[in-house]
């Protein structure tokens, strides 16, 4: 067995908990939250630099919305049991790079590890999200390769994997579809905002030494999962 082969065998393994992977960035996450500071001493700053990270996070988050939103039914998503790609994927995000959704989960994360503002902690992110993905990648791009022989040269030919190439643009064929994206992220949405939320609270008693809940984490965490229950009830009924 090559080195090659050795590596997408590790990738096929890796992919029914690719989603979860970076979680094991938490260690570093923890590690971090111990010289956790307010940035200058200021608590006003302290949220300007949350709301940065908050917003970085939904970017990445919206870039999965979109893409799932517009991909056709059994392609793109949370899939985990096995790769499945019923048509191969080449209008809309997938026409200007390979892999959106992994984009999309690289900005969620990197959001969240910028929280502390450790710099180490989001280099660490990095490399570790890049160790653990590209086998998961190379055993996907592989099954593609299988799958779609000729058509898939073609499109990997002309599209980058992680950087957009914005001339290669072509419209979704598929319309976007909102029933899917709740079906689908609903659980997404919730992790972001609970993570957040997590970090704040820890955040506040190392800076403070005491408990503190600020009113817009309390917001926003209950807008969270007041959604996440909602939908996945509605989910469990098969209504969505």
């Amino acid at each position: 067995m090559t080195l090659r082969e050795k590596i997408e065998k590790t990738g096929s393994r890796l992919f029914r908990w690719r989603s979860y992977l970076p979680l094991l960035a938490g260690g570093f996450v923890v590690v971090g939250m111990k010289q956790f500071h307010y940035p200058l001493n200021s608590h006003y700053w302290d949220h300007a630099w949350e709301a940065v990270c908050l917003t970085i996070s939904f970017c990445g988050f919206a870039v999965r919305i979109y893409t799932v939103g517009h991909a056709p039914p059994r392609t793109s998503g949370r899939n985990t049991r096995q790769q499945v790609a019923d048509v191969l994927n080449t209008t809309g995000l997938y026409s200007i790079l390979r892999h959106p959704l992994y984009l999309g989960n690289f900005f969620i994360w990197l959001g969240i590890s910028m929280f502390i503002h450790l710099w180490w902690v989001s280099l660490m992110f990095v490399l570790m999200f890049l160790i653990i993905y590209k086998p998961i990648i190379m055993a996907e791009e592989k099954f593609l390769k299988e799958k779609f022989g000729n058509e898939y040269e073609s499109w990997v030919n002309m599209t980058p994997a992680f950087y957009p190439r914005l001339k290669n643009w072509k419209n979704p064929k598929s319309p976007f579809s909102l029933k899917r994206v709740l079906k689908k992220e609903y659980s997404g949405f919730f992790a972001i905002i609970a993570s957040f939320t997590c970090l704040e609270v820890i955040g506040d008693l190392v800076v403070e030494g005491k408990l503190k809940l600020d009113l817009m984490w309390i917001i926003l965490f209950s807008i969270g999962l007041i959604t996440y229950l909602t939908l996945r009830t509605l989910k469990k009924k098969f209504i969505i």
